[in-house]
């Protein structure tokens, strides 16, 4: 799986951690009612089962949260929090001129976040249902571990979730200059024409005046994904969102991991996430004046002596 966060620290503006494919010609948008997958669609869907396939017969796409074969303790926690929430995955790829580089340093939100779930028009309506009351069941989750208000809204949303097939670009791209009339042409780009490598992607963005604070963010989904990674991507892509925007080969039991072993959240990403919200930690704060209080967290969530 391939997903990424990219930081935009000028008002409004979301920016790509990867280069720009050519954009598609401009059609039509149709309303968004459903519309059955092109034969290239439905093509994509049978690539996706394939590679489902062959990880899962590798053991690998976990949904068991981790056990006995993980173990981990307040020293790996603090560990990975550091490499997970305080640098990016992609930090000095970014598309847009004049970004700020907020490596070594804490982003997340400080305001509510209000996620809204969009579809494509070739996403059966069945399916838009399923994947709405799962975005519903993990926005509660979060504000759980994080004590932060995070709810699902039908307006008047700062967190906006796709999910749409390679048929849906220009559905996606007009929804997006609805949103954010100020969007880069490189992020219009991307989403039209998003690589086959990336199964879903989230994009966060800051203001100048606040550049570790987010204000908006907006994932995609690909419709074609299989069930069981669609339910990843909603998982990872989301928590991401939120502000643990690195993967880290050192993170275990964890979806922070580019090795595919777990598809779901873990308990071990769960208490990143309640790090990460945690009042004794700011945005904006570095790494290295944050480790005696990370590792303080750390202890106390494992139950260890500090």
């Amino acid at each position: 799986m391939a997903a990424f966060l990219a930081l935009a620290n000028c008002d409004e503006t979301l920016t790509s951690s990867i280069a720009p494919q050519a954009r598609a010609a401009p059609v039509s948008v149709a309303a968004n009612a459903y519309v059955p997958p092109s034969a290239a669609s439905q093509d994509l869907a049978r690539f996706y089962q394939r590679v489902e396939r062959d990880l899962l017969v590798r053991g690998l796409l976990r949904t068991d949260g981790g056990g006995p074969d993980t173990p981990y303790d307040a020293q790996d926690l603090a560990r990975n929090f550091e490499a997970i929430a305080f640098y990016s995955e992609y930090p000095t790829q970014n598309v847009s001129i004049g970004s700020r580089q907020t490596d070594g340093q804490l982003s997340r939100w400080s305001g509510p976040v209000r996620i809204q779930t969009e579809f494509g028009p070739s996403v059966l309506p069945a399916v838009r249902e399923q994947d709405a009351e799962r975005v519903q069941s993990f926005a509660t989750r979060l504000g759980r571990l994080t004590d932060h208000p995070i709810s699902v809204v039908s307006r008047n949303a700062n967190f906006h979730v796709f999910f749409a097939g390679k048929d849906d670009s220009t559905y996606v791209v007009s929804r997006l200059k609805q949103l954010i009339p100020n969007i880069s042409q490189a992020s219009l780009d991307l989403v039209a024409n998003p690589r086959s490598n990336f199964d879903c992607f989230v994009f966060a963005s800051a203001t100048t005046a606040s550049p570790y604070k987010y204000v908006r963010a907006v994932a995609l989904i690909r419709a074609e994904l299989t069930d069981l990674v669609r339910r990843s991507c909603i998982h990872e892509e989301i928590a991401q969102g939120l502000g643990l925007s690195n993967d880290s080969p050192a993170a275990r039991p964890s979806i922070f991991n580019d090795d595919d072993e777990f598809a779901l959240l873990t308990s071990h990403d769960e208490k990143l996430l309640t790090m990460l919200y945690d009042k004794r930690l700011e945005p904006g704060v570095t790494v290295d004046q944050a480790r005696p209080i990370v590792h303080v967290i750390a202890r106390e969530l494992m139950g260890q002596p500090l």
